[in-house]
């Protein structure tokens, strides 16, 4: 069974046991969170929200509160002599699904 979820903007396909990096989410290492914007879930049956499913949850559990690789951000003006770079680290989440009830 596999579920399509909504979370920080962006869209995942994920099954049980996958292990996830999103955007930041509020919580500690070891608590377990449900995320209830589930667009879709497949499996034997599949069910496709319009847009969401009301009825449809991902249990996830967080393994890791960080963050990403650095961004590197560089500009210049062509024939100004002028440039400028700057680094950015997004902070990120690591999930492990441990459940999708549909």
């Amino acid at each position: 069974m596999y579920a399509v979820i909504k979370t920080g903007g962006k869209q995942y396909k994920v099954s049980a046991g996958d292990l996830l990096k999103v955007e930041k989410l509020e919580g500690a290492v070891g608590d377990t969170i449900e995320l209830n914007e589930v667009l879709m879930v497949g499996g034997e049956e599949v069910k496709i929200g319009t847009p969401l499913l009301p009825e449809a949850k991902v249990k996830a559990q967080i393994v890791e509160q960080g963050k990403d690789k650095k961004i590197l951000v560089f500009r210049s003006k062509r024939r100004k002599n002028t440039s400028k770079m700057n680094g950015h680290r997004q902070p990120i989440t690591r999930l492990k699904i441990t459940d999708i009830e549909a």
